[in-house]
């Protein structure tokens, strides 16, 4: 995400483009019931969109994203301070509507504090750790009914180093931590996607199992899996894929130093075999975005999102040929 213009506070180790987008629903979103119809986005499968936050110069950063080639964008909304109201509903819905972008899915990891690392990270990022999980559950509630204010079908966050063994006794609270958010999105005729990184492909999908609502997935960061150490991409694919309904196309390097996460870098020059996961996703049906996330910041980070687009652009025709 491009974070030029924004003044807005950062929560975690990206540094976010202030830009965002959206696709207008019709008013009154969906109840669960009506969950499948609810959530098909405007826009053509495996779709190049962009990692983003619409606060600090709305216009100029969602224009940004208009400008750059793409239709689509996934937003960021940590930081806001200002209260999701519906007089900032209409505003980013406006002018998401003026620049012809879709919104497919909303975020938020906080509030803090959040340590991205594997020393503190366990006990400060998702709704694992007990001392911030009721305030996490606030803040994805209060996001999630804004979402439904913009139409957008889709609330995902980091759940956090969900426990690989079962019998762990943070595990019970992480279950219903995360069906309690889950079924707040269900009423709003929204998926929930847990964001793939502090835990095993595994781990998540006996989350998935033992959580058992039907609006449960994932959201798909080809580098995280990568940076945390935990998989390779296209093998997390046949564990989860069928789950998949939002991507983040990043690209870094296996973790060397045990304290700290891996290097995230620009796409084509990390680990991730970007051909080999769109080619398996296409060929279980994936038909949402594929979103740059890049976590450089400045005119560096616009420049880095262009070469991106270009390098996925030519894997995708190969995809979808």
């Amino acid at each position: 995400m491009l974070d030029t213009e924004s003044n807005v506070p950062q929560m975690n180790r990206r540094t976010f483009l202030g830009v965002a987008s959206a696709a207008i629903l019709a008013e009154g979103l969906c109840p669960a019931a009506s969950l499948a119809a609810a959530t098909t986005d405007p826009i053509k499968p495996m779709a190049l969109g962009l990692l983003i936050s619409p606060f600090g110069a709305p216009e100029a950063n969602i224009r940004r994203v208009h400008e750059l080639g793409f239709t689509n964008c996934f937003l960021s909304l940590d930081g806001y301070i200002n209260g999701f109201t519906p007089e900032v509903a209409a505003q980013i819905r406006n002018l998401l509507a003026k620049y012809e972008l879709t919104a497919t899915t909303v975020e938020v990891v906080g509030p803090p504090p959040l340590e991205w690392n594997f020393t503190h990270g366990p006990s400060t990022i998702g709704l694992v750790p007990p001392r911030t999980r009721a305030a996490r559950i606030d803040a994805l509630r209060e996001v999630s009914d804004f979402a439904k204010l913009l139409g957008i079908p889709q609330v995902q966050t980091h759940c956090g180093f969900i426990p690989e063994d079962p019998a762990d006794s943070l595990y019970p609270g992480a279950v219903e931590a995360i069906r309690t958010v889950a079924q707040h999105c269900q009423g709003n005729g929204q998926y929930f996607l847990m964001e793939t990184g502090q835990e095993t492909p595994t781990t998540m999908s006996r989350m998935i199992r033992d959580v058992g609502l039907p609006n449960l997935a994932v959201g798909l960061d080809t580098a995280n899996l990568i940076l945390y150490g935990k998989a390779n991409p296209v093998d997390a694919v046949d564990i989860l894929g069928p789950h998949v309904r939002s991507v983040h196309a990043k690209d870094g390097r296996w973790p060397t130093n045990p304290s700290e996460l891996g290097e995230e870098v620009l796409i084509g020059k990390g680990l991730v075999d970007f051909k080999s996961v769109f080619t398996k996703l296409h060929r279980l049906g994936y038909a949402g975005a594929i979103t740059i996330e890049r976590e450089t910041s400045g005119p560096q980070q616009i420049e880095d999102v262009r070469q991106e687009k270009i390098y996925l652009e030519r894997i995708l025709h190969e995809v979808l040929a």
